[in-house]
């Protein structure tokens, strides 16, 4: 077991564990700290607690301080410099006439290293970029290319839910999403339906798939051959929310399917929900980062 406090560097941004020296952090507080990335202002999301090793990526690097007033004036500076220096990368940007589009930047507590993030249509040669923001800003330069998903958790918006996006309200960190879970979920494989504004797989797919999975298991599948108290036959409507199934008997084939509750049945032989090779090719682009 080991003491660590959890940091967060973003509104919403994962929680790092940083060893807490001795310091007693309280949630909400900033705190100063050195980074793979250099020296760092970040926000106590997890007070001080005891965590097995095995959860730990050793060594872990100690917290500094708790910020001070001037700590504190230096980081809004900071944001200061951040939207001064997005103006200019952009007109560098134009100058050099790459083909990317900026996001956001950042300026690490010291100083010591500005990052600008991009998104582009695969790779780009920005070496030159580089040398002409460097001679500009006298520092350290990282240019990092990101996904569509962290272009909209760091922009923010409304999802077609009306409500402020996940990635950039509440989610730390992005969960990996399947086309398999939209069709597990009974939802029209239409990329429109199930694609956020990012124009990936929409992350909430993700919130109610344990239960899905769950009456999956207990719920015959449209397909499945079932035995009733009227006979054997076969499902062929299923709502696995309500657990109300549709079973056409074999010895009266020609009449109107029966209504059944899933515990009036017993199951012969379930089917499988599959991904049509077809379907997963059409969707791939949506099933990425």
């Amino acid at each position: 077991m080991a003491e660590v406090v959890g940091v967060r560097f973003k509104e919403v941004g994962k929680v790092y564990y940083f060893d807490p020296n001795s310091i007693d952090c309280k949630k909400g507080e900033n705190v100063i700290v050195e980074t793979s990335r250099g020296i760092e202002c970040g926000e106590i999301a997890m007070e001080n607690r005891q965590v097995d090793d095995e959860q730990i990526v050793k060594p872990l690097k100690p917290i500094i301080r708790k910020t001070t007033a001037d700590d504190m004036k230096t980081v809004e500076e900071n944001k200061i410099k951040e939207k001064e220096a997005f103006k200019i990368c952009e007109q560098k940007i134009a100058k050099h006439k790459i083909e990317m589009k900026l996001i956001d930047v950042e300026y690490t507590f010291d100083g010591g290293k500005i990052l600008f993030y991009f998104t582009a249509d695969g790779r780009v040669d920005f070496r030159e970029l580089v040398k002409d923001l460097a001679s500009v800003f006298r520092t350290r330069i990282e240019l990092r290319q990101i996904g569509v998903r962290d272009e909209s958790k760091m922009i923010g918006g409304l999802g077609i839910c009306g409500r402020p996006f996940c990635c950039n309200t509440f989610l730390g960190e992005f969960q990996p999403v399947s086309i398999k879970m939209a069709k597990e979920q009974g939802l029209s494989l239409n990329p429109v339906k199930i694609s956020g504004t990012c124009g990936r797989l929409m992350c909430c797919l993700k919130y109610e798939q344990d239960a899905y999975e769950h009456l999956l298991r207990i719920t015959p599948k449209t397909g499945a051959i079932v035995e009733t108290a009227g006979g054997k036959g076969i499902v062929v409507d299923s709502n696995i929310i309500t657990g109300t199934l549709k079973v056409k008997l074999d010895k009266n084939p020609d009449a109107a399917p029966v209504t059944l509750d899933r515990r009036q049945v017993r199951v012969v032989k379930d089917v499988q929900i599959k991904v049509a090779k077809e379907e997963l090719e059409a969707l791939k682009e949506i099933e990425g980062n």
